[in-house]
């Protein structure tokens, strides 16, 4: 198996590749996207910010870069009928799904479970959770019309070993990190699809930022520096990886 951590990527890895991506204008997720983009794919940017969205379109359209499309969506209320809307938008302009990246989510504010806020929680299950467990069950039929899909799920440590404090959101990683695998058990044997996750680590984003306030940006990996895991696990060269949890 390729070293991820070491990996780098052919120029036109993701050529032809029409990729999603949730959480597209986040730290991770955008630098993902520019990233993908530049390696040839063409990706469909999610999230619920619309001057965001419309900016990182702006950027990667002025690189030159297969042209991305924007759906606006917040997954904090989305529904199953927001879903099929979104998958139904897809198909028309794309047609099929090689990949799907999950980069949404939601810390919230870190406590005792004793003190946990109910409204908190709720949120936190329903974007780190549901909203992927939704997604990628509306995104199956257009990822079985691909030769070569992949799902990936952007996790975390905690969600790995649980750990004091961490609430909804270590324990929404957990059983994203099951049903990965889960996902990855049901569509192995009859469809071209395969399911990861993998562990970006503390990288200069929003939410680590929130979590280690006092820590000197200069220290921290930089989202730019973990891109090219992904674009292992949504690109080809990981063909037949399947059910597999990686960390950067």
């Amino acid at each position: 198996m390729t070293e991820i951590k070491s990996y780098q990527p052919a120029a036109d890895i993701l050529k032809h590749r029409t990729i999603l991506i949730t959480g597209a204008t986040g730290g991770i997720g955008s630098a993902v996207a520019k990233s993908c983009a530049a390696h040839g794919a063409s990706i469909i940017l999610l999230d619920k910010t619309i001057p965001k969205l419309e900016k990182l379109y702006d950027e990667i359209e002025q690189t030159g870069h297969p042209q991305p499309a924007i759906i606006p969506a917040d997954l904090a209320g989305a529904t199953p009928a927001d879903y099929e809307t979104v998958i139904a938008t897809i198909e028309k302009e794309f047609g099929h799904l090689d990949g799907l990246l999950h980069c949404a989510a939601f810390l919230g504010n870190r406590s005792p479970i004793e003190q946990y806020n109910l409204e908190e929680w709720n949120k936190s299950m329903q974007v780190n959770l549901t909203a992927p467990f939704l997604l990628t069950r509306a995104c199956l039929p257009l990822l079985k019309k691909s030769a070569d899909a992949s799902v990936v799920f952007t996790t975390a440590q905690v969600g790995r070993h649980g750990k004091a404090y961490w609430g909804a959101y270590g324990i929404a990683n957990a059983a994203v990190e099951n049903m990965m695998q889960i996902l990855a058990d049901e569509v192995e044997n009859n469809t071209n699809i395969r399911a990861n996750s993998i562990d970006p680590g503390a990288v200069h984003t929003g939410l680590w930022v929130k979590v280690f306030p006092g820590v000197d940006p200069k220290t921290w990996v930089e989202p730019g520096d973990v891109v090219n895991g992904f674009v292992y696990l949504l690109g080809p060269d990981s063909k037949g990886v399947s059910g597999k949890q990686f960390s950067l």
